[in-house]
C-alpha cells in the first residue's frame, strides 16, 4: 500500500514537472538601436489583442497565469513589419483565479498574488507603472529552426524594458499583413532574472522556489 502511494506521488510530480515553460526560448542581447518606423501606421486593438503570462514554481509545479493590458503601434511597408512600440500597463496585472487554489496556497487568492506582484518584491508598479517593448529588427524565419509556433514567418527582436533594466530579446512569430491590418502571434520564454526580478535577497529560499522562466504569449491585432 505504501509503495502504491509513493508511486502515485512520484507520478504526480513527474506529470507536473512536464508542465513547465513551453514557449520558444528567447535569445537575449544588450540593448539595440530601435528600428525606424517606416510605412503605414497600425494601432493595437486592445479589445482583440492579448498578452498572457505564465509563471511556475520549481519543477513546473503550480503554474500561475494571467494577463496584462497594453497599447501601441506597428508600422509596415510592402506588407512587411518595419517597427513598433508597445507600452504595458503594469497596474493591469491580473492573475487568473483558476491558477490559485486557496486550499493549497495557505488561503491566498489570485488577488493576493496580484498585490504581491505589484509591490516592491517584484514589479514595484508605483515606481515603475509601465514596461515597454520597442522593435529593433524583424527578419525572415529560418525554416530549418524548430519553433512551437506553427507556420512561423519571422523572428522579432526588440528592447524589453522592465523596471529600470532593458534587454534585447529575439523570438519566432507568425506575422500576417493585409488590408485588414497586422496580426502577430508568438509564444516565447524569458528568464525573469535577466531583468533583476527576484523575490528577496540573492540566494533567498523564497526566490529559489520560483522558476526563473516565464512564458509570454502574444496575440496582436493592429488596425489602421
Amino acid at each position: 500500500m505504501k509503495k502504491i502511494a509513493l508511486l502515485s506521488v512520484a507520478s504526480t510530480i513527474l506529470f507536473f514537472s512536464c508542465q513547465g515553460p513551453s514557449g520558444d526560448k528567447a535569445a537575449t542581447a544588450e540593448k539595440q538601436e530601435v528600428a525606424e518606423q517606416k510605412g503605414d501606421t497600425y494601432t493595437l486593438d486592445a479589445s482583440t489583442s492579448t498578452l498572457k503570462w505564465t509563471g511556475y514554481h520549481k519543477g513546473g509545479l503550480n503554474p500561475r497565469f494571467g494577463i496584462l493590458k497594453s497599447e501601441g503601434v506597428l508600422t509596415a511597408e510592402n506588407n512587411e513589419v518595419t517597427g513598433g512600440t508597445f507600452t504595458i500597463d503594469m497596474h493591469s496585472i491580473l492573475t487568473d483565479s483558476a491558477s490559485v487554489d486557496p486550499a493549497i496556497s495557505g488561503g491566498k487568492t489570485s488577488s493576493d498574488l496580484d498585490a504581491h506582484l505589484k509591490n516592491a518584491d517584484f514589479f514595484d508598479v508605483e515606481k515603475y507603472p509601465t514596461a515597454k517593448f520597442e522593435i529593433t529588427k524583424v527578419a525572415a524565419f529560418d525554416a530549418t529552426t524548430a519553433s512551437v509556433i506553427e507556420g512561423a514567418t519571422n523572428t522579432i527582436s526588440g528592447n524589453l524594458t522592465i523596471k529600470d533594466k532593458t534587454v534585447n530579446v529575439t523570438f519566432p512569430a507568425k506575422i500576417t499583413v493585409d488590408a485588414n491590418g497586422i496580426n502577430i502571434f508568438s509564444k516565447f520564454t524569458i528568464n525573469r532574472q535577466d531583468w533583476g526580478l527576484t523575490y528577496g535577497t540573492e540566494g533567498d529560499a523564497k526566490d529559489w522556489m520560483i522558476a526563473q522562466n516565464v512564458d509570454i504569449e502574444l496575440s496582436v491585432n493592429a488596425k489602421k
